[in-house]
Formats: structure tokens, C-alpha cells, sequence
């Protein structure tokens, strides 16, 4: 029987990990699997049952940003295109790596996540100037058929391509923000079917995140029409590095706390 203390926790974690997730436009896995190796999960299961955990995630994200008008949904859709099936190649490629190795490409993931972060980006545009935009569509389904691959490696929403690489198309952080969060959802869908397939998925643990993670990523999406993230994008960046130490030192065998 679930204690009401662990209710708590996890809807605690999913809470806080929603809401940083919407934020950043991230799913929430960069975040989510380390908190779960940390409570004792298994690796693979911690990456199955973030997977899942990230659909919620971004479907609420993604409500939150629609009503706000700044996806561009056509990006999105070529992105998303692609990622599904990079998803589930990623997902098919855990069942080959160990948990070992797993922690440390995780690690180097996050660094790539805070690294990111840190770098300045453009700032915002209207909704008019948004559809006058020029991207290259030629590119977009590359960058999310790798995105997709590393979503359903590491259990992330794949995000951490999609921003960086949607704001070096020339979107706008807010808009790249939104509009990877439309395109998680699909990229996550994929990925996590695959590990429910494959056993990864732990339900009961989901359960339990998914109402905080869901209240948390409409918080993340109304902080972020109103704030300015620098200041707490690099402050978070400080904290994806010593994640990113310490699932890398545990990874090669370390003993860290």
C-alpha cells in the first residue's frame, strides 16, 4: 500500500519538475531521472517511467502555450515528424547499454542542457512577426529526428535539442521554449510506448507524478509569459552541472552522496 508521505513526495517532485519543465521547454526527463536514481530506481526504469511522465508534462505545457498563441506549429509538426522515430530507435538502443554507461551519456546530456542555458538568446516577437519569419524547413527534421533518438535514449522530452536548435533557426527563446513543447508531446508518445513495450514503465510510480507534474507545467508556462529567465536560466544551469558530476561520477563507479 502507497503511504500517504510518498503521495506527497512525488507529487511534490512532479510539481516542482513540471513546472521547471514548461519553463525551459524541456519535458521534465533531464530533471526526472536523476531525481528517480536518486530515490533508488533502476536506470532503465527511471528512463521508461520518465518517458511516460513526459507526455503529461508537455501536453500540459503545451495547452498553456497554445492559449498564449506563441507555438509555430508548422515547426513543430516537421520536428516532431521525424523525432518520433529517432524516439523509438533511441528507446530500442537502452536495452543494449548498461546502466553504467547510461549514467554517464545522461551526464553529458545535462551538461549540454545547463551549457545551453547560459548561452544569451533573442528575445521576443509578436505574433504577426512570427509568421513573417524565414526558417529553413530543410533542417528541421534532422534536428528532431536527433532529438527524438536522444529523448528515447535518455528518457528526456528531447527538448535539450530542440531549444537551442530552434533559437539557432532564428525563433525567439519564449516561442523555441513553446514550440518544443508541441513537439514533445509526440516525440515523448513515441518513446514511451517503446518502453512499456520493453517493461521500463513503472505505473504506480507515474501515477504519482503525473497530477504534480500536469499542475506544474501550467504554473511553468504563466511564470515564463511573465518573467525574464535570465537570472533563473543561469542559476538553473549552476544545478544541471552538478547533476551532470554527479550522474557521471556514479556512472564510473564513484561513490557520491
Amino acid at each position: 500500500m502507497i503511504s500517504l508521505f510518498n503521495v506527497a513526495k512525488y507529487t511534490g517532485v512532479g510539481l516542482i519538475i513540471g513546472l521547471l519543465a514548461a519553463l525551459f521547454g524541456l519535458g521534465g526527463g533531464f530533471l526526472l531521472v536523476p531525481v528517480l536514481s536518486m530515490l533508488g530506481v533502476e536506470i532503465h526504469k527511471a528512463v521508461g517511467t520518465s518517458s511516460a511522465a513526459v507526455v503529461f508534462t508537455s501536453l500540459s505545457s503545451t495547452i498553456a502555450y497554445a492559449r498564449q498563441g506563441r507555438i509555430h506549429y508548422k515547426t513543430g509538426l516537421m520536428l516532431a515528424g521525424s523525432a518520433v522515430f529517432g524516439a523509438w530507435i533511441g528507446a530500442w538502443m537502452t536495452s543494449y547499454i548498461n546502466s553504467a554507461s547510461l549514467k554517464v551519456v545522461f551526464g553529458v546530456a545535462l551538461m549540454f542542457v545547463a551549457a545551453s542555458m547560459i548561452r544569451g538568446r533573442r528575445g521576443s516577437l509578436n505574433v504577426t512577426e512570427l509568421s513573417e519569419l524565414k526558417i529553413n524547413y530543410k533542417a528541421v527534421p534532422i534536428g528532431g529526428f536527433v532529438s527524438g533518438i536522444i529523448s528515447g535514449l535518455l528518457g528526456v522530452g528531447g527538448g535539450i535539442v530542440n531549444v537551442p536548435f530552434l533559437t539557432y533557426l532564428g525563433l525567439p527563446i519564449h516561442y523555441a521554449v513553446a514550440t518544443s513543447s508541441f513537439a514533445i508531446v509526440f516525440t515523448a508518445t513515441s518513446g514511451a510506448a517503446k518502453h512499456y513495450m520493453l517493461g521500463h514503465v513503472v505505473v504506480k510510480w507515474l501515477v504519482l507524478l503525473v497530477p504534480g507534474l500536469i499542475i506544474g507545467a501550467q504554473l511553468g508556462a504563466r511564470i515564463a509569459r511573465v518573467t525574464k529567465a535570465k537570472n533563473l536560466k543561469n542559476g538553473f544551469a549552476v544545478i544541471m552541472f552538478l547533476l551532470a558530476l554527479r550522474m557521471i561520477l556514479k556512472g564510473l563507479g564513484i561513490h557520491v552522496p
